[in-house]
């Protein structure tokens, strides 16, 4: 028996994941090199894979990602017709995509140009291909790019006289050759198609690749798993959190332990606590601070909250979006954040962006910089601290990277600006056809410079059609009441109100006339 050691070379083709993108990006980086193309960034890549995960393919070698393509599906009316990239690819965020579509479009294929040889964009063709036999779809629609036509017009009168000499095989295209050996049909070309690509002139061949197997009449249901992932009832508690003095840390966990155990009791998915809950801590101080000093003290017990918060999550078997908390960065800035704490032991941080000028004013706190839909056993989520709801485009922005629910933890000290953020809120599910969920304090923190008053009236919000409540109002609490409010969110619902509601905000969206653009820092 021979004890000679063998290497495995290894070559696997996969879906895409969350933990990918960043391999993605450094992938596509060296593919696109040169071409005037620009990266995907990692919300756009976020949005596809939490869209439609079934769709997403990498090719990883020796541990290496070397290969890479997107899909979404669309209706033949709709992706047959001419367009550009950034409308149907809803700038990258693949928000066009179409449960009910009966096509698969192929949005991006990239691969290492060291790994060629290995005919990675061959298996990528063919597992997307195997994507639409089994789902029974028509086809696959598909704008491919010339990367040679600035030099074939050297030779040639038009872009359509290149093409058809490489349709007749008397000219040789690196990609149009080998999408036609692929069984792909040219249909037309499209001009201003994807004007970052300055070497196919901003061009797109519009190609299509019929399968074979499709039905020809009525096309049979097929089981789909729209992020089968996850379930489709969802149930959140949202905590109307009573600010008191307290004595102790142990006394602040000990009631927030409280909430957290009485909402997975009742099997809960979610408990959601409002922002700066954690200021009654500042009732134990002996002498009164200045504010700045006062948020400084409360920065110190940013680790025991956090890691409090993770064990109640696990222990409780319930998803902990942790309010919001001063903390200190390594910078020596102060910013609001707060702690996502998952039931499986994960923590994610998300900071309010935008201070409100009393914070900023008080405390010295400043706005963090990003703002990423989160990936739970529940579906994709966000986060938006209070005066954050006020600006259209950041839940714009989570609703493009797929999340279905909003979380919104709140502080507001009277009326009239606690509505502020709750008619904003609403106009957020209704404009986003997501699930919103308020949380928010009560109570009185005598002594606390700017936490003296709270108003609140907690409450869980639907886009307003006809699968949800009437008023778009899931659940409500009583104001100023200390009081806990459920309600069981059906993602079908989303589904439904997206692709076939009364009126289809996300689907409807002019991507050829604006967009949102967020600048990665």
């Amino acid at each position: 028996m021979s004890d000679r050691s063998e290497t495995v070379t290894q070559l696997l083709v996969r879906n895409a994941a969350i933990a990918d993108i960043p391999s993605i990006r450094a992938l596509f980086k060296r593919a696109y090199a040169g071409s005037g193309v620009s990266s995907y960034s990692a919300a756009m890549l976020r949005g596809q894979i939490n869209k439609f995960p079934e769709g997403q393919f990498v090719v990883e070698y020796q541990g290496n990602i070397i290969g890479f393509c997107s899909s979404f599906l669309t209706k033949g009316e709709i992706g047959l017709k001419p367009h550009d990239w950034n409308w149907i690819t809803g700038g990258g965020y693949a928000t066009r995509h179409d449960p009910d579509g009966d096509y698969l479009y192929g949005m991006e294929v990239c691969v290492d140009p060291d790994f060629r040889g290995l005919r990675i964009g061959q298996r990528l063709y063919d597992e997307r291909k195997k994507l639409a036999q089994s789902w029974a779809l028509r086809g696959i629609i598909y704008g491919g790019r010339l990367p040679t036509l600035a030099a074939a017009l050297e030779r040639y009168d038009s872009a359509e006289a290149y093409v058809a000499e490489v349709e007749a095989g008397r000219e040789k295209d690196p990609v149009l050759t080998f999408q036609l050996r692929n069984d792909f049909k040219v249909i037309g070309l499209l001009p201003h198609y994807w004007s970052e690509d300055q070497q196919s002139l901003g061009y797109g061949v519009h190609l299509l690749w019929r399968n074979p197997q499709a039905p020809d009449e009525v096309e049979e249901a097929r089981a789909k798993n729209y992020g089968g992932r996850y379930t489709d009832i969802v149930r959140v508690a949202t905590v109307q959190y009573q600010q008191r003095r307290v004595t102790s840390f142990d006394e602040f966990i000990n009631m927030v332990r409280y909430f957290v155990d009485v909402t997975a009791d009742y099997r809960a998915d979610f408990c959601v606590f409002p922002e700066l809950f954690s200021l009654q801590l500042l009732s134990m101080e002996d002498q009164k601070l200045t504010p700045t000093q006062a948020i400084e003290a409360l920065t110190r017990y940013t680790a025991p909250i956090k890691e409090a918060l993770r064990e109640m999550a696990v222990r409780y078997n319930i998803n902990i979006i942790g309010g919001s908390h001063p903390t200190m960065m390594a910078n020596g800035r102060v910013e609001n954040i707060c702690y996502i704490c998952l039931r499986g032991g994960e923590v994610y941080e998300q900071a309010k962006i935008h201070p409100t000028p009393n914070e900023v004013y008080w405390w010295n706190i400043e706005g963090g910089n990003e703002l990423a839909a989160i990936n739970t056993d529940c579906g994709p989520i966000g986060v938006l601290i209070c005066y954050d709801a006020e600006f259209p485009e950041l839940a714009r922005h989570l609703a493009d990277q797929g999340a279905n629910i909003i979380f919104v933890p709140f502080c507001t000290d009277e009326r009239q600006s606690y509505l502020r953020v709750r008619y904003c809120c609403h106009a957020r599910a209704v404009e986003n056809q997501c699930y919103v969920v308020m949380s928010g304090n009560c109570g009185n923190l005598p002594n606390v410079a700017n936490m003296d008053i709270q108003y609140a009236q907690s409450c869980i919000l639907t886009p307003c059609d006809f699968p949800f409540a009437r008023d778009g109002v899931a659940a409500d609490t009583t104001p100023n009441v200390e009081t806990v409010a459920f309600a069981d969110l059906r993602l079908e619902a989303l589904r439904e109100a997206r692709y076939e509601g009364t009126v289809q905000n996300l689907k409807d969206r002019r991507h050829d006339l604006y967009q949102t653009i967020w600048r990665e820092h």
